[in-house]
């Protein structure tokens, strides 16, 4: 039987719509399967300013939209669907979702990930309302407050500096008695009269009445418990690929990103990965944007034999 597809993409973030927009011009049959709404991570930021071609920046959900825009008009198919598994082994690709199956000779990954959690208390019920995982969408919410930011990496000082423009305080909470961010991002925030530390603790609940209001903290070498008030925390303690369905189907890293070469290929012929969701990731907009285009073209050399 014939496949439905020339190429099915999973994802409808930066990466995905750019392979997208690179499939169809190469007048392949694409759909996209997006969860939730194309964008991504994009739709989560506020305004990017490192995109190259916005000198003056551009809001995340609006570039998300003009990403939409452009690979729908060039004849991409984009579809909701959560994708639950894949049956990859043969030359037929199958995609099932839950709301039907796709079918193609070649399928692109790029299901991006998602920030961690810290699993406390208090964490889901005051996402949205005091709780966020980015500081440059949710900022300016918080304007003259006094605000904490979770640990002790490059995302959690860059948006702890970030905050520091609008805020009257932060307090960066970390677990250990170092940071792990890089030394320019250290310096910059050790020298900032805004920033404060403290130092080898952890949040043990998120208390509020209708918005967070303070925060339960322990100290990690003596137990001792605190409480600390604030209006709002952001939390950056990692992030995740979004690969769980793919277990047991590609090579993957301890981390759970997919393995892939420098032409986005991975350990199953057929079968490209881009963006996030790939080992070795930046994790930035505009390297998420070339994976997208270098996967979409790996497809079509391995559609028309084009190998070399």
């Amino acid at each position: 039987m014939d496949p439905e597809y020339d190429v099915v993409i999973v994802g409808g973030g930066a990466a995905g719509l750019s392979a997208a927009l690179y499939s169809v011009r190469a007048m392949l049959k694409t759909v996209v399967l997006e969860r939730i709404a194309c964008g991504g991570q994009i739709l989560l930021t506020g305004d990017i300013e490192n995109y190259p071609g916005f000198p003056k920046g551009v809001q995340g959900p609006d570039l998300a939209q003009l990403y939409e825009e452009q690979a729908r008009r060039f004849g991409a198919q984009i579809k909701l669907d959560e994708v639950e598994s894949l049956d990859v082994a043969g030359p037929v690709k199958r995609v099932k979702g839950a709301e039907g199956e796709y079918t193609a000779r070649a399928v692109i990954i790029a299901t991006g990930g998602e920030h961690n959690k810290l699993g406390v208390p208090g964490e889901e019920e005051y996402a949205g309302r005091g709780v966020s995982y980015c500081a440059t969408c949710d900022g300016n919410f918080f304007r003259d407050m006094d605000v904490v930011v979770v640990g002790g990496g490059d995302s959690a000082l860059e948006e702890g500096l970030y905050l520091t423009r609008m805020v009257s305080s932060v307090t960066v909470v970390h677990r250990r008695d170092q940071l792990r961010a890089s030394r320019i991002l250290q310096q910059r925030a050790l020298e900032d009269p805004k920033v404060r530390f403290q130092w080898n603790t952890v949040v043990k609940q998120i208390h509020g009445n209708g918005s967070v209001e303070g925060l339960s903290l322990e100290d990690v070498r003596t137990g001792e418990t605190s409480q600390m008030k604030t209006g709002g925390i952001f939390i950056y303690i990692g992030f995740h690929p979004n690969t769980a369905f793919l277990k047991g189907l590609l090579a993957m890293d301890n981390g759970g990103h997919v393995v892939a070469d420098l032409r986005m290929a991975t350990s199953v012929p057929g079968v490209f990965a881009c963006g996030d969701v790939r080992q070795f990731s930046d994790r930035q907009l505009g390297s998420a944007v070339g994976d997208g285009i270098v996967a979409a073209l790996s497809a079509y050399r391995y559609l028309t034999g084009e190998h070399s």
